[in-house]
């Protein structure tokens, strides 16, 4: 923060957008695989959040947009560690925006669904390794329930600049957080019979 502040003078905009995700069921996760997703996806926009909000509010204006996941709305089989770390990072956003409001700074909660941005090299698998990254690298690959990186940006940079409280998208994203919302049950059953599957 110190050395953006050198070079280009005051912090205006703040999009956290880092993380760690590793795949493959509950059973294989260790505690060390829920510390770094806590670590990176919660405390890394914790920090960084942190370093800037004090000058924001001094100024009496700011935004920070913090991408937290679908993965922070639903429970997704397999990725149990990056679920509670997304659904942490999403409460975070929430109580910062509710708690900042009043300082002229904005906090936006987004949470992408699919992506098309190549994760899967990026991932850590567990269990049985090629059937994980088989999954994942065919549902982050598919056009019709994916958004691509470009559309991403554009709806992230969107939602930051109109000071939206919370944007989920692309529209299956939607959809879904908005049946988990009205039947948690149905969703959970859903989800559970597709990871016996």
């Amino acid at each position: 923060a110190q050395a953006v502040r050198e070079h280009f003078g005051a912090i205006d905009v703040l999009v956290n957008n880092a993380g760690v995700i590793e795949v493959g069921p509950v059973e294989t996760m260790t505690l060390a695989d829920y510390e770094e997703a806590l670590e990176v996806n919660l405390r890394g926009p914790l920090h960084t959040m942190l370093a800037v909000i004090p000058e924001m509010r001094r100024r009496g204006e700011g935004r920070t947009g913090n991408i937290a996941s679908i993965g922070g709305k639903i429970a997704i089989p397999h990725v149990t560690p990056y679920t509670m770390s997304k659904f942490a990072l999403g409460g975070l956003s929430k109580a910062m925006r509710v708690e900042l409001a009043k300082d002229g700074v904005v906090v936006t909660t987004i949470c992408p669904g699919l992506m098309r941005t190549g994760s899967p090299r990026n991932a850590t698998f567990k269990g049985r390794h090629r059937a994980e990254y088989a999954w994942f690298s065919i549902s982050d690959s598919l056009p019709l329930l994916t958004v691509s990186a470009e559309k991403a940006a554009r709806r992230i940079i969107s939602a930051c600049q109109r000071g939206e409280a919370e944007v989920i998208f692309p529209i299956q994203a939607k959809r879904a957080a908005i049946a988990d919302t009205i039947a948690p049950e149905l969703v959970a059953d859903l989800f559970g019979l597709l990871n016996r599957l």
